[in-house]
């Protein structure tokens, strides 16, 4: 596989192929307000310099990576992680901040080209890309991808290890393989309310008994009120922090 990989700024003429590309996100989590705000188009070009595109001459865009640079002062990554990385972010744009952390948002890597290593050699260029830029380390909050008891908590979920001592999941484990380190679980990474009518509109479920829901691809219950006509969803997420050696 002859595979490049370069920022959408290099290459602005793949900018439709790249908006064109499957979304695998299920629909609720496409109505966080803050994902909504960063995917949008012209705000998406904001941070040309930092979206990384895998490619290659007989498959076109294969995968793709986001990260926002931001300024960070302290020591405890915050609780809303994906939410916070952000809002950081734009707000580091538009006052004119000089960013001193990258925040990885999204590694994605096309359906029929999964199970071919892709996501680690997206994950080692969006390192080496910022160490290029000077930044002394790359942070994620990860979405583990293999969670399915949506019980279970968090915290206990990203400890749980394999014999070889790597994360059962296995997104965090590619994370270890490439070089990274858990920090800490971000216990409202991304938060996401809407009516009831909303919600049915993007699980296709009844959402008609207040309580927890169980919804499908939720890493958490969704906890429906139906007394006020809403229902919200905290996402926990795990924050894993990547040096450069910038």
């Amino acid at each position: 596989m002859d595979l490049t990989i370069f920022t959408l700024a290099q290459r602005p003429d793949l900018k439709d192929e790249l908006l064109d590309l499957e979304n695998t996100w299920p629909e609720f989590i496409r109505n966080d307000p803050l994902g909504d705000l960063y995917y949008q188009r012209d705000v998406l070009a904001q941070f040309a310099d930092h979206l990384l595109i895998a490619h290659t001459s007989a498959d076109g865009i294969v995968g793709k990576a986001h990260a926002i640079p931001l300024r960070f002062q302290g020591e405890r990554l915050p609780e809303d992680g994906w939410d916070w990385a952000i809002r950081r972010g734009i707000q580091a744009k538009v006052l004119g901040e000089v960013p001193n952390m990258l925040a990885a948002l999204e590694i994605f890597v096309r359906s029929d080209k999964q199970g071919l290593g892709l996501s680690g050699k997206i994950l080692t260029a969006l390192r080496e890309h910022a160490k290029d830029q000077g930044f002394a380390e790359v942070v994620v909050p990860v979405r583990p991808n293999g969670k399915h008891d949506i019980h279970e908590p968090m915290t206990s979920y990203a400890d749980r290890t394999r014999e070889d001592g790597l994360p059962v999941d296995p997104w965090l484990r590619t994370h270890i393989r490439a070089g990274g380190m858990i920090d800490s679980v971000a216990h409202r990474s991304m938060v996401i309310a809407g009516t009831l009518a909303e919600w049915r509109l993007w699980t296709d479920l009844p959402m008609d008994i207040s309580g927890p829901v169980n919804v499908p691809q939720a890493l958490t219950p969704v906890l429906c009120d139906v007394e006020h006509g809403t229902a919200v969803y905290t996402e926990p997420n795990v924050w894993v922090r990547h040096q450069t050696g910038a």
